[in-house]
């Protein structure tokens, strides 16, 4: 009997680690982890916790050049040989031991869990190590090093998938995935991303739309900084979720990276762990909907590593896990023991950020009106106009 959720997860994830003081501190893998089990999400019926091995290169070269794979490899046995090309050894992504290891490992986990999902074996999978979409096929790029996301689609691709719909609600534009599938038509790659005019990497716009074979197939909804919980979601609902339907996918992968959130240091939008875990559940639901539930549900950005990513990724978690936690539910106080001791701060106390008495965030149906006057409808709109015509969609009702 298939079980409901397999995830990926053991201790040896944290050894993904570029070094004190850099943004990506593996210490929220381990809050995460540490937070699905005080909350009992890992011992839920029907979750299976797993632990990849480090795959073969092949693996690997199913979406990265050969040469790549091996200047990684050089890097990871000697960091300071790494001089910055391919983007290794370079400030956001330094070299450092292990490094090939540790990164195939996240890839080998997408890999498996999207192929557990495919062949029957669970309904979903979920890898919040994961979801490292600025990778590109022969470079390192913003804190990614091998593009597990890509890894997984390919091989999907590979084994039989007609059709895979991807979307990514990472604030920062999910370009190396996007850029990987560019002019494949069997994928439909969506980013949800604050605009690039404001963020790293500078690139996801509307008029962006996918290669010569593949025009619709790339969809980019570049909204304006300090966009909050109601116009996101807004934004979420009015372009994933009628293209996904259109496409039809085999499979849907997510990228759930949570620097969306108000509290995170290196972006400028204002969600609530509320929002995000609204998202989760959309998509959740899209997943039953349109592919039979296969769904692959994958971590990403996120660098507030105690208030933040811990609580929005234990919600996915347990989403996939068909036991969804409350935002009311109190944070298990041997958690925040352990965040005292290990960091000196004080975690937070419930499981969302919201008042309760505010009730759940409603936001406003694209079918009540576009408001021109907007700057978040007139992003929603401008990529509605550029993409929905090549899916037999109108932009206008639709």
């Amino acid at each position: 009997m298939p079980s409901q959720v397999r995830v990926v997860w053991d201790p040896g994830f944290t050894a993904y680690d570029f070094g004190p003081g850099h943004p990506m501190n593996p210490v929220r893998l381990d809050l995460t982890a540490r937070l699905c089990e005080a909350l009992g999400v890992f011992d839920a019926a029907g979750v299976e916790v797993f632990s990849p091995e480090v795959p073969d290169d092949a693996v690997l070269e199913t979406v990265h050049d050969p040469l790549y794979v091996a200047a990684v490899r050089a890097a990871s046995k000697d960091p300071d040989s790494a001089d910055g090309s391919m983007g290794l050894g370079t400030e956001d992504d330094p070299a450092f031991s292990g490094m090939h290891e540790s990164s195939a490992r996240v890839a080998e986990g997408t890999r498996v869990v999207c192929a557990d999902v495919w062949e029957g074996r669970t309904e979903h999978g979920v890898n919040f190590c994961g979801g490292l979409h600025h990778a590109m096929a022969g470079n390192a790029s913003g804190f990614c090093i091998y593009n597990d996301i890509a890894v997984g689609i390919q091989w999907l691709l590979d084994h039989g998938a007609e059709r895979v719909a991807y979307v990514d609600v990472d604030v920062h534009h999910g370009d190396g995935v996007e850029r990987i599938f560019w002019d494949d038509p069997r994928v439909l790659t969506i980013s949800l991303h604050e605009s690039g005019r404001a963020l790293f990497p500078g690139t996801g716009f509307a008029g962006d739309v996918g290669g010569p074979s593949a025009q619709g197939e790339a969809v980019n909804v570049a909204l304006p900084p300090g966009t909050g919980d109601s116009a996101w979601l807004r934004g979420l609902h009015a372009t994933a979720l009628p293209l996904v339907r259109a496409f039809r996918p085999d499979v849907l992968v997510t990228q759930h990276g949570c620097d969306t959130h108000v509290q995170d240091p290196l972006a400028h939008l204002a969600l609530s762990v509320d929002a995000q875990r609204a998202a989760a559940e959309a998509l959740h639901r899209l997943s039953h909907e349109v592919c039979q539930g296969r769904w692959v549900a994958l971590g990403g950005g996120g660098y507030e590593v105690v208030d933040v990513v811990p609580r929005t990724w234990t919600h996915l978690t347990a989403i996939a896990a068909h036991q969804p936690v409350a935002l009311t539910e109190p944070v298990p106080e041997e958690w925040l023991d352990h965040v005292q001791t290990l960091l000196g701060r004080v975690g937070p106390r419930r499981m969302g950020d919201r008042d309760p008495a505010e009730g759940p965030i409603w936001h406003q149906p694209w079918d009540m009106g576009y408001n021109p006057h907007s700057e978040v409808d007139r992003a929603v709109m401008a990529t509605r106009q550029a993409v929905f015509p090549l899916h037999g969609l109108d932009p206008w009702f639709d």
